[in-house]
C-alpha cells in the first residue's frame, strides 16, 4: 500500500489521457477528484513537456462540481473571484483564500481567534456581531467538532433524523442574523 502522505504524481499523455503512476492505469477527473477528498495530495504533469496542470484540472474538477449543481460557491463569491483578476486586489485574494481555508481546517475556536487579534476591523461598530455570527457559523459548518476535524465521523453517519434537526436552530440563527447585516448594509448604503 501507498504512502497516504506521499504526492500522487499523474501523468497526462499526448491523448489528454490522465495516468496514475502509482497504480499503472488510467483515471478519470472524479477519480482525481476522489484522491483528495481521501486527503491525498495530487500533482498533474504534462508527460512531453513536464509542464505543472494541477491547477487547470482542479479548476476543471470544481466547474464541474459546480455546473452539476453541487454548488459551494456563492455567485456573490465567483464575480469576486472574476473581479481580483484585474488589478492590486488579486494579490491579496488568494492569501485571503489560503487563510480562510486554512482556519476552516484548524477549527471554529482557532478561525474566531484569528479573526480577533490585532485586527484593525476590531474597533469598528459591529465587529463584536459579526464575531458572534463567526463562532455561530463555524459551530454550524463543522457541527462542534473539535479543532483539526477534516470529515464526518463515523457516529454522524448515522446520525437520526431527529438529532440532525438539533442543530437546524444554530442554522437558524445564523440565516435571522445573516438577515440583519443585509439590512443594516443597505441602510447604510442609503445614507
Amino acid at each position: 500500500m501507498s504512502d497516504e502522505t506521499s504526492v500522487l504524481l499523474i501523468k497526462r499523455y499526448a491523448s489528454r489521457r490522465l495516468y496514475n503512476t502509482e497504480t499503472s492505469d488510467y483515471v478519470t477527473l472524479e477519480d482525481i477528484a476522489s484522491f483528495i477528498r481521501a486527503g491525498r495530495e495530487v500533482k498533474i504533469v504534462d508527460l512531453k513537456s513536464g509542464d505543472d496542470l494541477t491547477r487547470q484540472y482542479l479548476l476543471q474538477i470544481i466547474a464541474e462540481n459546480e455546473s452539476k449543481g453541487e454548488s459551494v460557491l456563492p455567485l456573490d463569491v465567483l464575480t469576486d473571484l472574476v473581479r481580483s483578476y484585474q488589478g492590486k486586489a488579486g494579490s491579496v485574494v488568494p492569501q485571503f483564500l489560503a487563510m480562510s481555508f486554512d482556519m476552516l481546517r484548524e477549527g471554529p475556536s482557532k478561525a474566531v481567534e484569528n479573526m480577533t487579534r490585532m485586527n484593525p476591523m476590531a474597533t469598528m461598530p459591529g465587529f463584536d456581531q459579526m464575531v458572534k455570527q463567526q463562532e455561530a457559523f463555524m459551530k454550524a459548518m463543522t457541527g462542534g467538532m473539535p479543532s483539526g476535524w477534516s470529515g464526518p465521523s463515523p457516529e454522524a453517519a448515522q446520525e437520526t433524523p431527529a438529532a440532525a434537526s438539533a442543530g437546524g436552530d444554530d442554522l437558524e440563527e445564523i440565516r435571522r442574523q445573516v438577515a440583519e447585516l443585509k439590512e443594516e448594509l443597505r441602510a447604510a448604503k442609503g445614507k
